[in-house]
């Protein structure tokens, strides 16, 4: 009987190991997976981000060069205490030059960190652009019309002069 017991045990110890074997290689598949899908869905984004700048109206003269030497830090004053966006470091100028071109759809943070000359890939760099983004709401500067997309303030109207509360 105890022959036959420790036969059961030795074969069951057996099958565990061959499940573990097997569940090791199935693991280190599945990692490999993960990143071949990873590095597509990085892939297609990038695409995408490049299609939409070949399709989008370039205008030379009046874009911020992306990718500028980085200064000394400066804060970001409030937009009631600046006259013009020339006041902003260039990467809150360029951050700027991006949301006016980008339209009604607004500046999102992977584009952001586009713009700053950033990994667009790297949760963090994006996290930082968004940052950045969020500092220039906080200042007056953008608005943030839907969850995530940042845009310049629609331009204020200014009263008539000549109408006393711009009236018509």
């Amino acid at each position: 009987m105890r022959a036959v017991l420790e036969m059961r045990q030795k074969a069951a110890a057996a099958q565990v190991k061959q499940l573990e074997t097997e569940l090791e290689r199935v693991r280190s598949a599945r990692s490999d997976a993960e990143e071949v899908h990873r590095r597509r869905v990085i892939g297609l984004e990038q695409y995408l981000e490049a299609l939409a700048e070949e399709n989008a109206p370039a205008d030379a003269a009046g874009e911020v060069s992306r990718r500028k030497a980085v200064g000394p830090r400066r804060a970001v004053p409030h937009r009631r205490q600046a006259s013009e966006v020339a006041e902003l470091s260039p990467d809150y100028q360029a951050l700027m030059a991006a949301a006016a071109d980008a339209g009604g759809g607004g500046l999102g943070a992977r584009r952001a960190a586009v713009v700053l000359g950033w990994d667009s890939a790297s949760a963090s760099r994006v996290e930082g652009a968004r940052a950045r983004l969020k500092r220039l709401v906080e200042r007056g500067w953008l608005v943030e019309a839907r969850p995530g997309r940042f845009m310049p303030p629609a331009p204020e109207q200014a009263p008539d002069p000549g109408r006393p509360g711009g009236g018509s």
